[in-house]
């Protein structure tokens, strides 16, 4: 097994995600490299990780730090500015979620990527933390027949802070980018109807919004509705799958599946999956794909149908409009 030196763009709060995420595979990764333009918060995090070589500049970071793959944790608003270079350089890159805020720019990173011969995967970890992948299962295996409906609630009191307070795109940005991309996931279809409606409460500091209400018709026929809230003072994560035969409930921690006539469920099932272990999974997955030349499934091209959704999510809301699709693609 190939061991990759990595270096990691941006110091913030996300990076504790892959420091943690990877101590455990020493034999396979290893973090020689940091950078930050903020020296005090470069070397607090370096110091804490024992991170050897430092950097504030980006260029200087790509000519003399001599590491494999590139991972990215700077803040959606300066993604472009940061993965351009690191594609030009030849550096395979893992890129924190949402890669792009918006379609066009995941558009045109995707693209620079390809034009370059350079792999970009995206650090949707939520497929193995919320258990996606563990519902996607049971769904392919036929338990609960052709699915009709998704029904899923997200509600919490999230106040952010720093550079998030700014962004335009707030809740669904933030969140939704985890859950729209669970959606199809668990369909395996592509949306092709997008209606939204989107707003901000006082009781949060932030420029965008707070609170939404989403609905996405699939091609499969498959209705997803999905409500976001930041302002909720009860908190709920909780995702109804219905199919034909049987219902699928599931939280962070468990998969229930339901019968007809049950009050209690057939069979559950646990899915206690960190974060952080999702996030190496999903570094792993670039490195596979490095070694075999099989397009990883967290790629960039595969995350530009979940970038899609986003942004028509915010097209509906702002238009105040239904916004339709095909294969995967706004029209």
């Amino acid at each position: 097994m190939k061991k990759y030196k990595v270096g990691i763009v941006g110091a913030g709060g996300v990076t504790e995600l892959h420091f943690v995420g990877y101590k455990d595979h020493p034999e396979r990764i290893e973090i020689t490299a940091l950078c930050d333009p903020n020296p005090e918060a470069l070397h607090a995090k370096a110091d804490k990780y024992g991170v050897p070589q430092r950097f504030t500049d980006l260029q200087d970071f790509i000519q003399n730090s001599g590491i494999d793959v590139a991972i990215v944790c700077t803040p959606t608003s300066i993604r472009k500015q940061i993965v351009f270079p690191l594609i030009e350089a030849g550096l395979p890159v893992f890129v924190e979620k949402p890669f792009s805020d918006t379609l066009a720019e995941a558009t045109e990173i995707t693209e620079k990527a390809k034009k370059h011969g350079v792999p970009v995967s995206v650090n949707q970890n939520f497929r193995r933390h919320f258990p996606f992948e563990l519902v996607k299962e049971k769904v392919a295996e036929g338990l609960i027949g052709k699915v009709t409906s998704i029904i899923f609630s997200n509600l919490h009191y999230r106040q952010d802070s720093g550079w998030r307070l700014d962004c335009e795109r707030h809740a669904l940005s933030v969140m939704g980018i985890h859950w729209f991309d669970g959606f199809r996931q668990i369909l395996g279809s592509d949306a092709v109807s997008v209606v939204c409606q989107n707003r901000s409460s006082s009781a949060i500091n932030c420029a965008g919004e707070t609170d939404a209400t989403v609905q996405i018709v699939y091609e499969n026929n498959a209705v997803v509705t999905y409500v976001q809230s930041f302002s909720s003072t009860y908190n709920k994560a909780e995702l109804i799958v219905i199919g034909e035969t049987g219902t699928i409930v599931n939280g962070h921690g468990t998969v229930s599946l339901y019968r007809k006539g049950g009050k209690d469920p057939e069979v559950t099932w646990e899915n206690n999956i960190s974060r952080e272990v999702a996030t190496y999974e999903g570094l792993n997955q670039l490195l596979v794909s490095l070694e075999t030349g099989v397009e990883a499934p967290n790629s960039s091209q595969d995350n530009l149908k979940t970038i899609t959704v986003l942004d028509a999510a915010y097209v509906s809301a702002n238009e105040q409009r239904i916004v339709h699709l095909k294969q995967g693609v706004m029209v």
